[in-house]
């Protein structure tokens, strides 16, 4: 049996919002593996099946920028909040944010470009993390374009003009006026930040999660004890409310929580009289998928002297 720690349990029990007991229960059934516990916990109904996802445990800024129809977004780390604030680094984030916008999404072509100061973006990138003193770095990035239409950008958090923890771009493909997209496409990527969708159809979603999702899906209608066929049709009635959560389009609007996104955009087409086609999205937040190591002065302390924690 792996040795459960008292860190261990906190990590999950943040990560989950289950009790301490059954965090600590999980660990145990898990064998010490952190992703198969809080699976357990919610086989069992005990965690919220976002709260990992969303957590954001890195620091830095996401910066987007647009230019008619084209947009990109970029997210750069730093070690501390207290770097983000600085006006150097910010700095750099908007003119990384302007060089993805002209080049595209990939982050080693964006290294190699020419900042304004003349500096290749590594190079800049290498003087920020001497003068600054923190470690930085560009984690990701990506650029969305349409033939016709317009690119829409919104920023929660925002820390300065463009830049916040979650960046999102929506971009629209019509004839309609510019004033059209630029409403709906506020209100749609005011939705994506709320609701964090994961596709933009259900068709794009990631099989392996699909089946993640039915493994646990088909462990708990188990337990209800029905027969197999009623069991089959739990899991897969559990698996197309799923999909239908978490692709955009069929997400239900935020704003008014009964109409489904695909239907938002196609009225706003019949009254704009164009044909208006949600053609992607993009969704950064700050730290996402990144675990962060936060430092337990008590519990380095305790580990130091030899005197163990319990949970």
């Amino acid at each position: 049996m792996a040795d459960i720690t008292a860190a261990m349990v906190k990590d999950l029990r943040e990560k989950s919002g289950a009790g301490m007991m059954d965090c600590k229960k999980a660990l145990n059934e898990a064998g010490g593996d952190m992703d198969a516990a809080l699976d357990w916990l919610r086989t069992k109904g005990l965690a919220a099946a976002q709260k990992k996802s969303s957590r954001t445990a890195a620091e830095g800024l996401v910066g987007v920028a647009v230019a008619g129809t084209k947009g990109a977004v970029v997210e750069v780390n730093s070690e501390t909040d207290f770097v983000a604030k600085n006006e150097q680094f910010q700095g750099f984030v908007r003119d990384v944010t302007q060089i993805a916008l002209a080049t595209g999404g990939d982050v080693d072509a964006i290294k190699a470009a020419a900042m304004p100061s003349g500096k290749t973006v590594e190079e800049a990138l290498t003087n920020n993390i001497a003068t600054i003193g923190e470690n930085q770095s560009i984690r990701r990035a990506k650029r969305l374009e349409v033939s016709k239409g317009a690119v829409v950008s919104y920023v929660h958090n925002q820390q300065a003009p463009g830049m916040g923890k979650i960046g999102v771009l929506v971009a629209l493909e019509s004839d309609a006026a510019d004033e059209v997209l630029q409403k709906l496409g506020r209100d749609l990527a005011m939705h994506v930040a709320a609701a964090f969708p994961k596709a933009l159809n259900e068709g794009d979603l990631d099989e392996a999660e699909i089946e993640r999702e039915r493994a646990i899906a088909t462990e708990k209608a188990a337990e209800s004890g029905k027969p197999a066929d009623i069991i089959a049709k739990m899991v897969e009635g559990s698996i197309a409310k799923y999909r239908k959560e978490h692709a955009l389009v069929s997400q239900l609007f935020v704003m008014d929580g009964k109409t489904k996104i695909s239907d938002v955009v196609a009225k706003a087409g019949k009254d704009a009289g164009a044909q208006i086609v949600l053609k992607d999205y993009v969704r950064f937040q700050l730290g996402e998928g990144i675990e962060k190591e936060v430092s337990d002065f008590a519990a380095e302390v305790a580990a130091a002297s030899g005197v163990p924690q319990h949970a």
